[in-house]
């Protein structure tokens, strides 16, 4: 079977599903009521072409809602949208009795929260990964002031773990005859050495001694997850001699020649899933 075209053909019925809303927008403006309708409706779906339009239809409510309103579309998610204790302790019951794999199965699922689902099917969107991030970093910004919904980015953090594995990731070369979109990406996500300008920009991309390199994920397009800029230089500089000093006491064995480094600085998108993947625990 062609997945290729069959999930061509899912994407056309989701675009002209959102063409004609557009068309005909709704009229009162978006509350988190309905983005929890909306939800509910996703998940009772049983169909691939419904789930899509479904899950695009609930990002785009997510999109108008007020700060406000998103803060309380994540309280309902912790509330509402959490595991069943009585399924919980009915399936720990069964295991107990049991203790064989299919119990176990069985608890395992039952311990699931309805989020995680949730976010599955919302990922069969369009831009459902990209807008799925965007939607962590709206909820980054309330942790503070929320602390119970703590266990929604638990559950991002499980999922992004998977959907954001290394395997996934393509790594690219960054010059200058990268697009202009991703080289003022790059200007603008610097964090370890700010980017003055484009012309300096275009000297740290110098093909004589500088490399730069991104990594993409390939459902969220022209979006550099992580960076890495390499200066090559002759020799090592001066202020590495301590730390070569203190090497060589640690080992106490004459000083070996070692191998000039390059100096690397890497750099990943304050807010992107990669970046909070490799942070989590002390985004919090």
């Amino acid at each position: 079977m062609n997945m290729t075209f069959l999930q061509e053909m899912f994407n056309s019925i989701t675009q002209r599903d959102a063409l004609l809303r557009r068309k005909h927008p709704e009229t009162l403006t978006p509350d988190h009521h309905q983005l929890v309708k909306a939800c509910q409706a996703l998940l009772a779906s049983d169909g691939e072409a419904s789930s899509i339009a479904l899950a695009s239809r609930a990002l785009a409510i997510y999109q108008r809602l007020s700060e406000g309103e998103k803060r309380q579309f994540f309280k309902r998610l912790a509330d509402d949208f959490a595991a069943e204790p009585q399924q919980i302790d009915s399936a720990y019951q069964a295991y107990q009795q049991a203790r064989d794999n299919h119990t176990l199965q069985v608890l395992f699922e039952a311990c699931e929260p309805r989020r995680q689902e949730l976010f599955r099917r919302l990922n069969l969107a369009t831009d459902g990964t990209y807008d799925l991030v965007k939607m962590r970093e709206d909820l980054l910004q309330l942790l503070r002031e929320e602390p119970n919904l703590a266990p929604i980015d638990d559950d991002f953090a499980h999922l992004f773990g998977s959907w954001f594995n290394r395997g996934f990731l393509m790594l690219k070369r960054i010059d200058w005859n990268t697009p202009a979109s991703i080289l003022e990406k790059i200007i603008r996500y610097e964090a370890v050495h700010e980017i003055q300008d484009w012309n300096d920009l275009r000297r740290r991309l110098d093909a004589r001694d500088r490399r730069c390199f991104a990594f993409f994920h390939p459902a969220i397009g022209d979006e550099p997850l992580i960076f890495v800029e390499v200066a090559l230089q002759k020799g090592y500089p001066a202020a590495f001699n301590p730390f070569w000093q203190a090497l060589r006491m640690a080992w106490r064995t004459p000083m070996m020649p070692i191998p000039p480094p390059s100096s690397v600085s890497a750099t990943a998108k304050p807010g992107c899933a990669a970046f909070h993947l490799a942070t989590s625990s002390s985004s919090r």
